[in-house]
């Protein structure tokens, strides 16, 4: 039987990302100095330099997902990335999980966990024990997974429903699982491919406003996938926007307002100026 290859750097038994460094970040409770002391001492930073990703179809023909892009996302930042269908945006969180290689240039990227589309909850598993599964694939016993993630239902609003099934949750609560078996996976780096795609719009600004507030509480280095560019704007530090297949990088704004502020609003003039410079770029991209 031939090997299977496996990605350099890349651990099988993590589900959801990498595990090049075993996990960085404590999940237990913390204050936010002991927090913000450990995230900047993690050094979670994140360097692509020229990075090419060519796919191999049937009848031998290549699909270029991703020419030259270059990105730098600096620790305790949030970097969102928007851009058309079919950009390359999943294969670029996959390169910084260490899910897949590039076939040119470089990825440097601290220990990364990747959140996919659809929330992946196993169905014969209560929340709570969907929670704490990347704590036990990680060699922790039933009783002290159960116990670490429980401290942290509460605080992400979802206490009273530890022992109910997936089907019993609602689409937002199903989405708090899935981030909190993300956020228990103990990576310096997550990585969110469209973690509210799914959702209605009412449950996605609900959603939006709490991960906002979880990630106040539980920093992290933050690089999240969307085709929303409001969603972009109201989350992020800063918007890489890429253009169609092959996804290039064809601008990076700065979102000046601070995170979780007041001015993080819809009708905020300068949120709307930012999202209306986004779809600009976005509008010329096509063009292009």
């Amino acid at each position: 039987m031939v090997p299977r290859r496996r990605l350099p750097g890349a651990d099988p038994s993590n589900l959801w990302g990498n595990a090049r460094e075993g996990r960085e970040v404590p999940i237990e409770l913390q204050s936010p100095l002991e927090r913000q002391a450990r995230r900047v001492a993690s050094g979670a930073e994140i360097v692509l330099e020229h990075v090419t990703r060519t796919y191999r179809v049937r009848r031998g023909m290549d699909v270029r997902a991703l020419a030259d892009v270059s990105l730098r996302v600096a620790p305790g930042e949030l970097l969102a990335v928007v851009g058309p269908s079919g950009c390359g945006k999943s294969t670029l969180l996959e390169l910084l999980c260490g899910l897949q290689s590039p076939d040119a240039g470089t990825v440097a990227c601290a220990p990364a966990v990747l959140m996919p589309q659809l929330d992946l909850l196993l169905p014969w598993l209560s929340a709570l024990d969907n929670a704490a599964l990347a704590l036990r694939v990680a060699g922790a016993s039933r009783t002290q997974a159960r116990a670490r993630a429980a401290g942290l239902f509460a605080e992400l609003g979802l206490e009273e429903f530890e022992r109910a099934r997936p089907h019993e949750l609602s689409g937002g609560m199903r989405q708090r699982v899935a981030f909190l078996r993300t956020l228990l996976a103990g990576k310096p780096v997550l990585c969110l491919d469209e973690p509210f795609g799914a959702l209605d719009a009412i449950t996605r600004s609900e959603m939006q406003e709490w991960l906002a507030a979880t990630l106040a509480r539980e920093p992290r280095t933050v690089v999240l996938v969307t085709h929303d560019v409001e969603e972009a704007v109201l989350l992020a530090d800063r918007v890489a926007v890429l253009s169609p297949r092959p996804g290039r990088v064809l601008a990076e704004l700065e979102v000046e307002l601070p995170r979780g502020g007041p001015g993080r609003v819809r009708t905020d003039p300068d949120v709307i100026a930012l999202r209306e410079r986004a779809l600009s770029v976005l509008g010329m991209g096509a063009r292009g």
